[in-house]
């Protein structure tokens, strides 16, 4: 009897084992570092893993897309263009969180509470926060995040991306609850985060069960091979394909899946709302890109209809529902609903020139999207007392706004820039991306959905240039009583995050070609 040894593709692994072996090695750090050197040692640990894992999927990008890519652990795990792609934009945009998570503005803090599992308002959390303690599990939590964002866009099978989903959930629920201030704000959205999330995971189980009824196989390649060959058990087929996407449906905060971002956003630390908002929204996509384009064009017929509703109201609602908000966070939360929906016109393009053009957008939304949320941790609000000006949390009602950019032109004129691009505006980075998925949508077919987005992109220019109206040509409000707004200054972290964000929305408005043509060489998926 001879044994065959598997053959295990340790360099097509290594970012992901490098990114959850750090979540692991942080896990440690917790348990036998002294605590005043805990900070700087999970801050080496998880940049360095990062770059690192950057470097390595650098290095595969030409053999993955000479080869088409490779297959592993009986193709549970599909390292193809696709997936090589958007695990690249992950450590990207998680390079730059991470770095807003760790900085500490002028006042000393960091956005985290000092003890997560003290009771809000108890005297064991102010003599928590007297004692300058600090949460750094963040770190290794938001690794474990990331790893599973990672596994989800190269899961081959429903088992691997069910699997993957919560492993990036369960991080994410936590994080939502760590806010500093606001704590009873913070701990209820982790709760509707949990509980919705907990029956999203459930649905998409059960349309894996169902797709697993119809076809004997988990494995996308297979389910796609048994549309076409297995008669009798459509309502199987479609019922599966259904819930599975509804449960992508509610990861990206598609309308009516919706309802968890708005809270969820204005509840979890504002460093955790920006790397939520970008990585989750990309890691989901990357997972319903590969479902859709694998299993999904026999299907094309049957599930255009659902597609195409589930886009149109995710657009139309994204930007009505903003467009009433006054809250900056909330409004960047529906803001974040209808470029889901944008996204779902590319998806929806079943084309190669689609793929390209979402993965495109997917990184031009990422920059622009934790550039903003970390311009709103700076802006902050005080109280002033007997014992002095006091500084609060972030200052997110619209009129606190009001003449920041007298107050600090430079913050005023990133996050300008930023929602300019949100709302499409030429020479940024957001034109680029709405240009090519409308444009690939138009060319597959998809005019209604272009008209749509169109109206719905105009419709909201209004509340993005509210916002620098406010900040540019209304004069800042008179302060009454105690409270105030200030702009507290970053000790680097935040600055860098923001400067570079800026930088890259440029650049991808006045020169999008560059990497439109290098992510047009990755949009062959591997059966």
């Amino acid at each position: 009897m001879s044994y065959a040894a598997p053959h295990i593709g340790w360099l097509q692994i290594a970012p992901l084992a490098i990114v959850l072996g750090t979540g692991l090695v942080g896990v440690l750090v917790e348990a036998f570092v002294p605590r005043r050197a805990r900070r700087t040692t999970q801050l080496v640990l998880v940049f360095a893993a990062l770059v690192a894992a950057l470097l390595l999927i650098v290095a595969q990008w030409r053999d993955t897309m000479a080869s088409g890519g490779v297959s592993l652990f009986g193709g549970s795990y599909l390292l193809d263009g696709p997936a090589l792609a958007i695990q690249g934009t992950l450590v990207v945009l998680s390079i730059l969180a991470v770095a807003v998570f760790a900085d500490r503005t002028s006042v000393g803090q960091d956005a985290f509470a000092p003890a997560a599992a003290a009771v809000p308002g108890s005297d064991y959390e102010e003599l928590a926060r007297r004692k300058g303690l600090e949460q750094t599990e963040v770190y290794p939590l938001a690794m474990f995040g990331l790893g599973g964002m990672l596994l989800i866009v190269a899961a081959g099978d429903l088992l691997t991306l069910f699997v993957a989903l919560e492993a990036l959930s369960m991080p994410l629920y936590v994080l939502t609850g760590l806010a500093r201030r606001r704590r009873l704000l913070s701990q209820e959205a982790s709760l509707k985060y949990l509980l919705l999330g907990s029956f999203a995971s459930a649905l998409l189980l059960f349309g894996a069960a169902l797709l697993y009824g119809f076809s004997g196989s988990l494995h996308l390649g297979e389910i796609a091979a048994a549309t076409g060959t297995i008669a009798g058990l459509e309502g199987l087929l479609l019922g599966g394909m259904t819930l599975l996407l509804i449960g992508l449906f509610f990861k990206v905060g598609a309308v009516p899946f919706h309802a968890w971002t708005p809270d969820v956003y204005v509840g979890a630390p504002t460093p955790v709302t920006g790397f939520m908002a970008a990585t989750t929204k990309i890691a989901a996509f990357g997972a319903m890109v590969r479902v859709v384009y694998v299993v999904g064009p026999s299907l094309q017929w049957d599930l255009e209809p659902m597609l195409w509703t589930v886009a149109i109201l995710t657009m139309v609602v994204g930007t009505v529902v903003a467009l009433v908000q006054t809250d900056v966070k909330r409004m960047l939360a529906y803001s974040s609903i209808a470029h889901a929906g944008f996204v779902l016109v590319g998806v929806l393009a079943f084309s190669t020139e689609g793929i390209a053009s979402v993965l495109f957008y997917l990184v031009v939304y990422g920059l622009a999207t934790i550039g903003a949320f970390a311009v709103v941790t700076l802006v902050r609000q005080t109280r002033t007392g007997a014992e002095g000006t006091v500084i609060l949390g972030e200052a997110t009602h619209l009129a606190q706004w009001a003449g920041l950019g007298r107050r600090s032109p430079w913050l005023a004129g990133a996050l300008s820039l930023f929602l300019l691009s949100f709302a499409g505006i030429p020479l940024t980075a957001g034109f680029a991306g709405k240009f090519t998925v409308f444009t690939a949508a138009a060319d597959g077919g998809a005019v209604p959905l272009v008209v749509v987005g169109v109206i719905a992109s105009a419709a909201a220019v209004f509340f993005y240039v509210r916002l620098i109206v406010l900040m540019y040509f209304t004069p800042e409000r008179e302060e009454e009583g105690e409270e105030g707004v200030t702009v507290v200054t970053s000790s680097g972290f935040t600055t860098v995050v923001i400067a570079v964000a800026a930088i890259g929305t440029v650049l991808l408005g006045v020169l999008p070609g560059p990497l439109l043509e290098l992510l047009g060489q990755a949009v062959k998926f591997l059966p």
